[in-house]
């Protein structure tokens, strides 16, 4: 009897997801039950068009749903027109200090406008920004940073903390009600990872809107992936979150790759290949670190949309059986490698085809509706 695979059983499973107001940013929705979106930003210049639109598509290349970009000065709000015109995908402006950006912004026809209640200045001035945003129909990102608090608060709790992020986005959410605009997404992002899950949790117990998850200014690529994914991870796999930004020191690619990762190891990504390695001992009978990086490579190369789980396995006694759990699996022996598909052992292969067994194998791959309707 054909053994049911991990990758189906994990997806019979369901979900939980907190309910949340849909509010769409361009083409892109987030909330309401909507995918879970990956965002990134800029490094460039703004006001350089040509350079700023080239890593636009760059990131849309990547798998980046939204970008937003970096309006400090009076000629990146110029170029804004031209950037909107030129993307592949929405444009949100990231504004701080000067609100008049924000409203050249909206004007300029971007998607969203992300503000930082911290540094935005007179309640009046946001006020005119939430009336522009209204009467275009564009949301607005409630975007608070522990970097930036407002000073009256972080008097009072004297830190960070993540009463203190939930506080300062409740304050902005009120002015936002009370001009009747609820088209908003709410961010509380902090440098701890451990006050940015909390902060989180607070407004998804208290507020129906949709939030944007981030741990900010997490670090380079290594240590920027691994508190990014305990953060992001931590409240998505509680069904916490509608939209996500990884942020790292380093290309804004792999903030789009860490994402995408992230999401596809709670299967909540789009379809696409998950491998599983094994993490490798004494045991290994085999060189499967070379198997492993070949195989992500080609996979990555490939850009397989086929929703599967492969295993790659290095010894006998776990491997057969995370090899057979899996949709597609390689349990390594002395010099050659046992096959599996769907639980079924499907034959050997030397170990240096084993690469392109897989990659053979996930082509060809049909699900069992699939097979019957093609007999």
């Amino acid at each position: 009897m054909e053994q049911q695979s991990t990758a189906s059983a994990v997806q019979a499973v369901e979900r939980p997801r907190r309910p949340s107001r849909a509010v769409q940013v361009g083409s892109v929705q987030i909330g309401g039950g909507a995918p879970i979106s990956v965002q990134s930003m800029t490094t460039g210049k703004t006001h350089d068009v040509e350079g700023c639109v080239a890593e636009i598509t760059q990131l849309a290349e990547a798998g980046a749903d939204i970008v937003r970009v970096a309006v400090p000065r009076p000629e990146d709000a110029d170029a804004l027109p031209e950037i909107v015109a030129g993307s592949p995908v929405p444009i949100v402006a990231d504004i701080h200090f000067n609100y008049q950006y924000a409203l050249k912004a909206i004007e300029a026809g971007v998607a969203k406008v992300r503000l930082n209640p911290g540094n935005i200045g007179k309640p009046e001035w946001e006020r005119e920004v939430l009336l522009a945003a209204k009467e275009k129909g564009l949301p607005i990102r409630i975007g608070v940073n522990s970097g930036s608090l407002e000073k009256d608060i972080l008097d009072k709790y004297g830190y960070p903390q993540p009463e203190a992020l939930y506080e300062s986005a409740m304050r902005h959410v009120e002015v936002c009600e009370r001009e009747g605009f609820e088209d908003i997404v709410i961010s509380v992002k902090h440098s701890d990872v451990f006050f940015m899950i909390q902060a989180y949790r607070l407004l998804a117990e208290r507020t129906h809107y949709p939030l944007h998850l981030g741990v900010t200014e997490s670090g380079s690529l290594q240590s920027g992936t691994i508190k990014s994914s305990i953060g992001i991870g931590s409240l998505l796999a509680d069904g916490i979150g509608d939209t996500i930004r990884v942020s790292l020191a380093t290309d804004s690619v792999h903030e789009v790759e860490v994402g995408h990762k992230i999401l596809k190891s709670l299967r909540l990504g789009r379809p696409g290949v998950n491998v599983i390695a094994c993490p490798t001992c004494g045991r290994l009978a085999g060189d499967l670190f070379s198997v492993v990086e070949e195989v992500e490579e080609a996979i990555g190369k490939r850009g397989f949309e086929k929703d599967l789980n492969v295993a790659l396995m290095g010894c006998a006694v776990n491997g057969p059986g995370e090899a057979a759990g899996a949709d597609l699996g390689v349990s390594l022996g002395r010099g050659r490698a046992h096959l599996f598909k769907r639980g079924e052992n499907i034959g050997t292969v030397e170990q240096d085809e084993i690469v392109e067994a897989v990659l053979s194998a996930i082509e060809s791959w049909e699900e069992p509706g699939e097979e019957a309707s093609a007999g």
